[in-house]
């Protein structure tokens, strides 16, 4: 193998020695029997569209891009297995699925997201199967479809790369947890003020928690990139991010 190829294996030797670390799952995502079955079944019909455009794009990716989208992949599974406690008794996380939107699109991520978040149910308690559509909407289509969108708006304005990836990263960060809210509050409005009461109650518990958590998300996303230009650099020039830097 050539050096490059060797730092990318032991890139992914890392993230595996991560992943098989046990961990004790009482993160964010909605849990198992949390929403009504209406809502589960609603949100679940939502993403399918998402999930159908995801599927094709992989399988014209996959061929070629197997280790980088593996990579993507555990990077989601990692960041967002990592929980902080709330000042509220609740918890958060990073999400990880901006590096994948932003690398591959948003319904690609969608994918990759949905797949981490089957796993988090079953081998971790995190989350849950019935409320699966609701966390892959939030998680997994809402956050990388604005991180994609803000790192592609951002590149328009001629901002700097690693503060366009920064942006896109914690502010798809941050929305995954305001769609989260949302869903909770539709399940459960407030006695006064209804939908909107209860979205900002949720937003105020999470708040104090995510937000730095999105800060250190957008780093840790750039610095990620960072070292897979230095690795992985023909992978990166087939899928025409590489292309884009030139071009600055």
């Amino acid at each position: 193998m050539t050096r490059q190829e060797k730092r990318f294996m032991a890139l992914s030797l890392a993230a595996a020695g991560v992943l098989i670390v046990p961990q004790y799952a009482h993160a964010m995502h909605i849990m198992e029997g949390y929403l009504p079955p209406v809502f589960c079944i609603a949100w679940g019909a939502i993403c399918l569209p998402f999930l159908a455009a995801g599927v094709i794009r992989l399988k014209k990716a996959a061929k070629q891009q197997m280790l980088l989208l593996a990579m993507a992949g555990a990077f989601i599974f990692v960041v967002s297995s990592l929980k902080i406690p709330s000042v509220f008794g609740s918890c958060s996380h990073m999400t990880g699925t901006g590096l994948a939107a932003i690398l591959f699109g948003p319904a690609s991520a969608t994918v990759l997201g949905l797949v981490v978040l089957v796993f988090q149910a079953l081998l971790l308690a995190h989350g849950g199967l019935t409320t699966l559509g609701a966390n892959t909407f939030s998680m997994a289509v809402a956050g990388p479809l604005a991180a994609w969108g803000i790192y592609k708006l951002c590149r328009r304005l001629r901002a700097g790369r690693k503060v366009s990836i920064f942006l896109a990263a914690a502010l798809g960060d941050l929305l995954t947890y305001c769609v989260t809210s949302l869903q909770l509050a539709l399940a459960y409005p407030a006695a006064e003020g209804g939908v909107l009461g209860s979205a900002v109650q949720f937003l105020g518990v999470f708040a104090p928690t995510q937000l730095p958590l999105a800060i250190i998300e957008g780093i840790l996303t750039v610095l990620v990139i960072m070292g897979l230009e230095s690795c992985a650099a023909p992978e990166l020039r087939q899928i025409g991010f590489l292309e884009e830097v030139r071009h600055d």
